[in-house]
């Protein structure tokens, strides 16, 4: 897991203990400091922490002031105490003074991993509450796992954001949205983030499943389960095992297959066709509907229990429509890919049609316009003739065009945006930013200069 943990105790065989067993849970980014005033000057460094386990009884400096140091310096670090004394009076002033939890040693395994486990979770709702009361927009801790979507509307950002947040967490994901809106981009992007990312993303059209063949596709069968099963054949969840399965269009999946989908995400576990022997399986799910499941369910023709299951977290793309200020973007991306690093040439009149078109078929649609246009131009600068028809008929004004195609950025413009975002959010750290970039540190450096930055 990437989630970042500090443990502070004075005593170096309980911090080993504690290290070895995070490591051994998953857990990757983990300190161990005996010296609480080190643990200080690590957050006034600029370092920071999703989970602190404390020691209340340390000679250098007490559990209970490293806590209020948290507590001023970085208020969303969730704090857990621990201590070899169980007394009442310290666990409700640790509780008072912002400590999230209060564990007495010897800490089982299970009771420390459950806490911080709980502490995590409290963490990222507390985070994704607190994107959505912000003015200004928070920046992604993994934009390279986000790079594929492009976008520089404010709101979307914040969805990126809320997004990243569900990536730390196991729970299912819930993403809804017209069709074309980049529902399986997100939830690839959101796979990358996650602790999962090194195993399977398999992707699944719910609305091609038939119910005959339902339980072959997601359970698989043993050899000789049935005529012509030659081998054993493993379905959806045993090859995703430890990954993430995306189920896309789940509102049209049959109510009879939405109760066995349940029981599989209720149980953890599923039998292969041509055995009787539960097999657990530990998959990540994420879900996506075009649909309006609220009136599905309404209508009986969506399982209320399933929803409640598969919507942990919940994101909604909005449509083309809600974000046209990245329109210039996304149609630089586009030409960009049809005809190489150049790109190719608007006439500004044609952006002005491209601007002021609704998109029934969002950010797809788009593409398949700017593809089509490519090929008609055969080279040359884009016309409007060169757009399909409905296109051409869009009211538009003129001013807008000139100032769309004025707003398209070049590449260097966007490669400079991009190494100076990276270069922030690496805390001014030119080795880090170069790692991040796959970029020389001395190729860095000369940009850098380039950009006036010393």
């Amino acid at each position: 897991m990437k989630n970042k943990i500090l443990v502070v105790d004075d005593e170096s065989d309980f911090l080993e203990s504690i290290r070895r067993g995070l490591i051994t849970s998953g857990f990757k980014g983990i300190r161990t400091e005996s010296d609480p005033h080190a643990a200080a000057s690590a957050l006034e460094n600029g370092e920071s922490f999703d989970v602190a386990l404390i020691d209340i009884t340390m000679p250098a400096m007490s559990g209970i002031e490293l806590l209020e140091f948290f507590k001023k310096t970085h208020p969303s670090t969730e704090c857990i105490m621990i201590t070899a004394l169980d007394e009442a009076r310290t666990a409700v002033e640790c509780l008072k003074k912002g400590a999230y939890d209060y564990l007495v040693k010897p800490v089982s395994k299970e009771n420390l991993l459950s806490s911080i486990n709980r502490a995590l979770e409290r963490k990222r709702l507390r985070d994704i509450l607190s994107v959505d009361q912000k003015r200004s927009i928070p920046a992604l801790s993994n934009p390279e796992a986000f790079a594929a979507i492009k976008t520089r509307n404010a709101h979307m950002l914040k969805i990126l954001k809320v997004a990243e947040l569900h990536a730390g967490s196991d729970s299912p994901v819930l993403i809804t949205g017209e069709t074309g809106t980049g529902k399986e981009l997100l939830a690839r992007a959101v796979h990358t983030a996650s602790p999962r990312c090194d195993y399977p993303f398999t992707p699944i059209n719910m609305d091609a499943l038939s119910e005959t063949l339902f339980d072959d596709q997601f359970f698989g069968h043993a050899k000789g389960a049935f005529t012509g099963a030659d081998q054993d054949r493993a379905g959806f969840l045993e090859s995703t095992h430890k990954g993430t399965l995306f189920l896309d269009e789940i509102g049209n999946l049959p109510l009879e297959l939405q109760g066995r989908l349940l029981r599989v995400l209720q149980d953890g576990e599923f039998i292969k066709i041509g055995t009787n022997r539960p097999r657990k399986v530990d998959v990540r799910i994420i879900a996506a509907t075009n649909k309006d499941l609220d009136r599905m369910m309404s209508k009986n023709q969506f399982r209320k229990d399933l929803f409640y299951r598969l919507s942990g977290g919940w994101v909604h793309l909005p449509h083309l429509r809600e974000r046209k200020d990245d329109i210039p973007l996304l149609i630089d991306g586009f030409l960009k890919e049809f005809c190489g690093p150049g790109g190719a040439e608007l006439e500004p009149e044609t952006m002005g049609f491209l601007m002021a078109y609704d998109y029934p078929g969002n950010i797809r649609e788009l593409k398949s316009i700017i593809k089509s246009a490519v090929s008609l131009a055969q080279g040359q600068p884009i016309h409007i003739a060169c757009l399909p028809p409905q296109l051409q008929k869009t009211p538009h004004n003129p001013a807008s065009a000139r100032e769309s195609s004025a707003a398209l950025p070049t590449l260097a413009q966007l490669e400079k945006e991009h190494i100076l975002k990276v270069y922030r959010m690496r805390n001014n750290n030119k080795a880090e930013c170069a790692r991040a970039l796959d970029i020389g540190i001395n190729t860095l450096r000369r940009k850098l200069a380039g950009y006036g930055v010393s």
